[in-house]
């Protein structure tokens, strides 16, 4: 039975490159009506502003998230017009905040972009954070954890923690953009990444062009 209680989302972003990644599932999961709880690691906040220019600040938190969400991938400001009144910010150094707890209602994490410190700090139970606590929470639970790996190439310990978080029951997604889906632009490719993330975590969307056995079906026809 819906109660009408609030079981968000929890979207952890780390300190990989991808910021356009994160962006584009926050955008995915609001637009399906989901609420969502945003932990933003500090190290994320220096990628946030080398790729954007936007500063995420934890006093100002609401006005920097709508700046950052209406943001294109390519750049460009104002592309996007997103409403951010479902999402509940916690800081990264925050303990003690709700989802730190298995008793605290959530439907998941997904963690994207994930760097390879991430990756290790989930993998090992480490906890130094609150973003590597929620993913050791959600673990423990059984609830989907979904972690998008951004980085290239992997060394043999990334692999192995890789391996230690499928074996933990989490999908390990890499950020890899297709072609299938006929991207004609930088928005596309970051919107299939951000699809396949919200596949994983049974999210309605629609953000990419799913494949449907037809070969050139995504080739522009003329005429």
């Amino acid at each position: 039975m819906n109660d009408g209680k609030r079981t968000p989302w929890v979207v952890g972003v780390s300190g990989a490159s991808g910021t356009p990644y994160a962006a584009a599932v926050l955008r995915g999961l609001l637009a399906a009506g989901e609420s969502v709880d945003l932990v933003v690691s500090r190290a994320s906040r220096l990628t946030l502003l080398d790729e954007t220019g936007i500063s995420f600040r934890d006093a100002h938190w609401r006005e920097d998230l709508a700046a950052w969400l209406a943001r294109g991938a390519d750049g460009k400001p104002d592309t996007f017009a997103v409403d951010v009144s479902g999402v509940r910010y916690w800081a990264a150094g925050d303990l003690a905040a709700g989802p730190s707890s298995g008793s605290y209602p959530a439907k998941g994490m997904l963690v994207v972009p994930a760097s390879t410190a991430a990756v290790a700090g989930v993998a090992l139970g480490l906890s130094k954070d609150l973003l590597q606590r929620v993913a050791s929470v959600t673990l423990k639970e059984r609830r989907p954890l979904v972690v998008a790996v951004r980085e290239t190439p992997l060394n043999g310990q990334t692999l192995k923690h890789m391996v230690a978080l499928d074996e933990a029951g989490a999908v390990v997604l890499p950020a890899s953009p297709a072609f299938y889906a006929g991207a004609t632009h930088i928005q596309d490719l970051v919107d299939f990444v951000a699809g396949r993330v919200l596949d994983a975590a049974g999210v309605p969307h629609r953000l990419y062009r799913r494949w449907e056995g037809e070969l050139g079906g995504a080739t522009p026809r003329s005429g």
